[in-house]
């Protein structure tokens, strides 16, 4: 599943070719859909946001034009009048003056009014977004140290949208690895010490892999390995996907393990 960055960037993308831009035509595939066409055709494209892992898209006269990618779901940019080399569903198209943003796969779709925007039974559950401008490390510390997350395991808390929103698969295991964390401990076991520094990761992390394109490495090795030819895909976690591999910071072996029902790589040695 995409997670906040990845969701981020795709908002980006759209944003580029379709803020400010009167959409011309419009396409739903799902029939639930298919009566807002008229309402969003000829309406300009105010902003592309996303919470969470939801992306928004507001229109002109109050239209919000809400999509979850969940598993499968992509937003594909293509120039107006091409279609993107892909066996995927199309599900929604928008097309500006010179190109157009399609959705593709993803079934959670939805107009909404803005007014209503935060009713949403998605949206309305969002804990602070990782990627928010607003949301500050000691805003984290204090919901790892509150009493509704405090007791809870880790491993489950970095999953869960109410506490955090953005945050997923890859990033939780990235994130209690840099920050030292064993995935079974609750924040109210850790020292301010170190829910500090978890607080700090959580958000260092989220925003690095949206600015460098999911890559959560530390910088550092990511410069040495680039250097020396490695693709992407082996310079791009410190621990994720990396089972049985050497661990980066003191050379011992990666392991994977199951918790709260979905892979999570760590180091034994480096979280305690």
């Amino acid at each position: 599943m995409p997670e906040g960055p990845e969701v981020r960037r795709e908002a980006d993308a759209i944003s580029r070719v379709l803020k400010g831009k009167k959409i011309t035509e419009v396409y739903f595939g799902p029939e639930k859909l298919k009566r807002f066409k008229q309402k969003l055709t000829n309406k300009t494209v105010v902003k592309v946001t996303t919470r969470g892992k939801a992306l928004l898209i507001f229109f002109e006269h109050g239209y919000v034009l809400y999509s979850h990618n969940q598993l499968y779901g992509r937003w594909f940019i293509a120039p107006k009048g091409e279609v993107p080399n892909t066996r995927r569903s199309l599900r929604v198209t928008l097309t500006g003056d010179s190109h157009s943003a399609l959705l593709y796969s993803a079934t959670d779709i939805a107009v909404l009014n803005v007014a209503t925007l935060p009713e949403h039974p998605y949206l309305r559950k969002l804990g602070p977004d990782v990627l928010s401008d607003s949301v500050s490390w000691r805003q984290v510390a204090e919901r790892l140290q509150s009493k509704s997350f405090c007791g809870r395991g880790i491993s489950g808390l970095y999953l869960d949208q109410s506490f955090l929103a953005g945050l997923g698969n890859y990033l939780r295991s990235e994130i209690l690895f840099a920050a030292g964390i064993n995935p079974a401990a609750k924040p109210r076991e850790l020292e301010s010490a170190k829910i500090n520094e978890l607080a700090r990761r959580t958000l260092i992390l989220s925003v690095r892999a949206y600015k460098s394109g999911g890559v959560t490495n530390h910088p550092d090795t990511v410069r040495v390995m680039r250097k020396a030819g490695y693709p992407k895909s082996k310079y791009r976690f410190a621990v994720f996907g990396r089972n049985k591999h050497d661990c980066y910071r003191c050379g011992n072996k990666i392991r994977r393990v199951t918790a709260n029902g979905r892979r999570l790589y760590l180091c034994p040695s480096c979280q305690r």
